[in-house]
C-alpha cells in the first residue's frame, strides 16, 4: 500500500474554534483520583486482562459503545476513585483511544460500572499495553497526568485533569492528546462534547501553542487527527470468526473504501467494498458483515484503505491487528 500525506486526502477539516459556552451547574460523576501516563505492569500475553484502577492497562473486549443502561451511564451516581468494584458494580467493556501513527485508534478496556467514563479516562492515562505498543499504539498524554473529576451536564462532560496534561509537545501532540480524551469520553451515549479544566480552572488556551478552547469540543473538531476510516469494532487484539462484522466511521471520496483481511499465512482472506453513509468532506458511519476464508488461524490484520482519486493507487488509512480464526 502506498501512503499519502494528510493534506492529500479528499476530506474536509474544521478549525478548533468554538463560541463560548454558558457556565452551567454540573453533576459530578468521578471522584478525585490519579492515573499515570505510562503503562503499568506488562503482560506477556496478547491484550492484558487487567481491571482499570490497578495501574495496569489492557483489555479483552471488542464490544462497541456501551448501551444507554443505567449501569453504563457516565452520569450514574456512585463513582469510585479507587477503581475497585463495589458490591453494586460490575465490569463493562469499553474503548480508550491511543495513536496509530498520527491518528486516533481505539483499544479495548474493561472498567467498573457505573462510573464508566471515569474509569475509561483513568485507563487512557495508564497508556497502551505492551501488546498495543508492539503494534505501534502510542499516547501523546504526558506521563504523570492525573484525573481529578468528570462532571456531565446537557451532554457536555467537564474533564478536570492535572496541569501536567498541557506540558511539553508541539501543536500536533497537543491536539492529539485533546482528541484522545474527547474520543474516549464521547464514546458514551449522552456525551457529545468535552470541556477541559486543569486543576479546577477552565481552559481557554491550551499549551504553549495556544490552541483556543473557547467552548466544548467534540470529535468533529479533530478531523485532522482522525483517520479517513476509523474502525471502532473489532478492536486491536480481538479474536474473530467468519462472518466478520466491522463498524466505524469514514470520510472518503464518494463515501467508498475497502476492507481487507489478511490471515496468519499472509494471504488475503477477504477484500470488500464498503460505502459509508456520507463522505467527501462529511464523516459518515458504516456497519458491514462479510464472510472470509482463512488458510490458517492466528495473527492477522484488518486493513482499511481507499483508492486514490488522483492516481488510482490504494492508500492505507487504518490497520487493526486481530486473531483470525478459520
Amino acid at each position: 500500500m502506498n501512503s499519502e500525506t494528510p493534506a492529500s486526502r479528499p476530506r474536509g477539516r474544521r478549525p478548533l474554534m468554538l463560541t463560548a459556552a454558558l457556565a452551567l451547574p454540573l453533576l459530578a460523576v468521578g471522584a478525585c483520583g490519579t492515573g499515570g501516563g505510562t503503562a503499568g505492569p506488562e503482560a506477556s500475553t496478547r491484550p492484558g486482562q487487567s481491571t482499570v484502577g490497578s495501574g495496569t492497562s489492557g483489555g479483552t473486549s471488542g464490544t462497541p459503545a456501551p448501551s444507554g443502561t443505567a449501569s453504563a451511564s457516565p452520569t450514574a451516581p456512585g463513582a469510585s476513585g479507587s477503581g475497585s468494584p463495589t458490591a453494586t458494580e460490575h465490569q463493562i467493556s469499553t474503548s480508550v483511544y491511543f495513536l496509530n501513527g498520527e491518528h486516533m485508534s481505539p483499544a479495548p478496556r474493561t472498567v467498573p460500572a457505573p462510573a464508566t467514563a471515569t474509569g475509561a479516562v483513568r485507563a487512557l492515562l495508564a497508556g497502551p499495553s505492551r501488546y498495543e505498543r508492539l503494534h505501534h499504539r502510542t499516547t501523546a498524554i504526558p506521563s504523570g497526568t492525573a484525573l481529578h473529576s468528570i462532571a456531565v451536564h446537557d451532554h457536555v462532560a467537564t474533564v478536570d485533569l492535572s496541569s501536567r496534561y498541557d506540558d511539553d509537545g508541539g501543536a500536533l501532540s497537543l491536539r492529539a492528546r485533546l482528541a484522545q480524551v474527547v474520543f474516549t469520553v464521547t464514546r458514551y451515549p449522552g456525551i457529545d462534547k468535552v470541556r477541559f479544566e486543569l486543576d479546577g480552572r477552565p481552559v481557554s488556551s491550551f499549551g504553549g501553542e495556544g490552541i483556543v478552547l473557547n467552548g466544548p469540543v467534540g470529535r468533529a473538531d479533530f478531523e485532522d487527527v482522525s483517520p479517513a476510516v476509523l474502525v471502532e469494532s473489532p478492536l486491536i487484539g480481538d479474536g474473530i470468526h467468519s462472518p466478520l462484522r466491522v463498524r466505524g466511521s469514514a470520510d472518503t471520496f464518494e463515501a467508498e473504501f475497502r476492507l481487507k483481511l489478511t490471515d496468519a499465512s499472509g494471504r488475503t482472506a477477504a477484500d470488500v467494498l464498503v460505502r459509508a453513509t456520507s463522505g467527501t468532506g462529511t464523516r459518515g458511519t458504516f456497519d458491514v458483515s462479510f464472510p472470509y476464508k482463512a488458510v490458517r488461524s492466528g495473527p492477522g490484520l484488518l486493513t482499511a484503505y481507499y483508492v486514490s482519486p488522483k492516481n488510482g493507487r490504494p492508500v492505507t488509512v487504518d490497520t487493526v491487528p486481530l486473531t483470525v480464526n478459520r
